[in-house]
């Protein structure tokens, strides 16, 4: 009986995912654990493995094709296994009956329709299964017998230190080749010991594709003096969540300051306590993020979600943190922010960020309707002012600037400069009106000048 592989939900917000790369080819012999294909969601990597012994009968989707979530894949079966029914709409099975044939069948009879044959588990000689342009780390291991298992991680690892994944020994479950291993063979080869490299060019699963400008075309009369860069697939999906957001509601942004005189005053003292048992480093991000989940339990209103007709105004203080990745950014949420203090806030951020930037954080802690307000900090690039996007459908969102001297009255008559932190807050203007989202942001700005780590 036919057996449909289906795409996995990668948590409630994630309605389609990409494949990356295939591992197996239409016609393979397939056994349970096998890895078949590799997807990506906007935030994070996985590998599909095959969950029944059998043919793989058919492929609906290729490489770089956006696939909605519980949609069927692929098919594994038997020879002969009628799979019309598991077929997605749109699809059809491949012309002849193809798929239903045996592998000796499709060899005696031709090529496979779709350009793939049969065998990627050789044993001896070269890997027949791939096309000359696949990328390496989706073919077999020539020669060797072996499948080449690799965790999406290493993969990535693997590509940023240019290392041949067919020279590298996994020591995973099964073989696959892990994070331990990549870092392994990259220490070698800082070292000086040599690995050998492969001659094919390594490509990216994200390949930022500069191709040249189309011939005869014209810029400004200096003919083809641009680029097209192929967006990767979380660039693209994040562009389409940003355009969304604004689009689907009613922004707007209020600036103030704080006076950051206590702020760098407990950090200075957090840094001459370094090396001491149980020092934890509080950064400024940490005393900020402290100081609106203080202002959140004050105003409740800005901790829920605008749903259309009605608010769903939370309880807890859930505090979604933008993180900065390789991959682009991560919204992670803060479950339960408000039961803790400065220093396991802090402790817990970082968790997160090291989580966000690995490419193992659960996906559910992405999901926009798991935190109920988000900050985002630019202050560590320069930024004096800018206007934060919303995490829809959340209700507001904190930009953190830098931190400015400014004029202040001392006292006296006496005018002097002070460091000031900007603070920008955009706002859903549906369910928030102006006064109580300046009152809400004269809330962080009092607890940021009154900030105790100690309460």
């Amino acid at each position: 009986m036919a057996i449909p592989v289906i795409m996995p939900r990668q948590g409630q917000s994630v309605e389609t995912c990409f494949i990356t790369g295939w591992f197996k080819s239409k016609g393979d012999k397939v056994i349970k654990g096998d890895i078949l294909f590799s997807y990506e969601t906007d935030k994070a990597a996985f590998d599909q493995e095959a969950n029944e012994d059998g043919i793989l009968l058919d492929v609906f989707f290729a490489e770089g094709d956006e696939v909605p979530v519980l949609e069927t894949v692929a098919v594994i079966g038997n020879p002969g296994d009628n799979y019309a029914s598991l077929v997605p709409g749109g699809k059809s099975p491949a012309p002849g009956n193809e798929s239903s044939a045996s592998p000796e069948e499709k060899t005696a009879s031709g090529p496979d329709p779709e350009g793939s044959t049969t065998g990627i588990e050789t044993g001896t000689g070269t890997d027949e299964s791939a096309s000359e342009d696949a990328p390496p780390e989706y073919k077999s291991v020539a020669g060797l017998g072996e499948k080449l298992r690799v965790s999406p991680l290493a993969r990535k690892m693997a590509r940023d230190h240019n290392l041949p994944l067919s020279e590298i020994k996994g020591t995973g479950p099964k073989g696959r080749i892990i994070e331990r291993d990549i870092k392994k063979a990259a220490a070698k080869i800082d070292s000086g010991v040599k690995i050998a490299k492969s001659p094919e060019k390594v490509r990216t699963e994200e390949e930022v594709a500069y191709k040249s400008a189309a011939s005869g075309s014209q810029l400004s009369g200096h003919g083809n003096d641009f680029s097209l860069v192929k967006l990767s697939n979380m660039r693209r999906i994040i562009a389409g969540k940003m355009h969304q957001s604004l689009q689907n509601s009613a922004q707007l942004t209020h600036h103030m300051s704080a006076d950051a005189r206590k702020m760098l005053a407990w950090r200075k003292e957090i840094k001459a306590e370094k090396g001491k048992a149980g020092h934890v480093d509080i950064s400024i991000n940490d005393m900020v993020c402290m100081a609106v989940v203080k202002a959140l339990k004050k105003h409740p209103s800005m901790n829920a979600h605008f749903l259309g007709n009605e608010l769903r105004v939370f309880n807890k203080v859930n505090l979604g943190i933008a993180v900065d990745t390789e991959r682009g950014l991560m919204v992670p949420a803060l479950r339960d922010a408000d039961d803790m203090n400065v220093g396991g806030l802090s402790r817990k951020l970082k968790e997160l960020a090291k989580s966000c930037k690995k490419g193992n954080i659960d996906p559910e802690l992405l999901n926009s309707e798991s935190a109920g307000f988000t900050v985002s900090n630019l202050g560590a690039y320069g930024v004096e002012m800018f206007t934060p996007v919303l995490n829809l459908p959340q209700t507001g969102i904190l930009g953190v600037n830098n931190i400015t001297y400014r004029p202040a009255d001392m006292g006296d008559g006496v005018i002097g400069f002070i460091p000031v932190i900007g603070l920008s807050l955009t706002y859903d203007h549906r369910a928030v009106d102006g006064a109580p989202a300046s009152l809400f942001l004269g809330e962080i700005k009092k607890e940021i000048e009154n900030i105790n780590i100690y309460k």
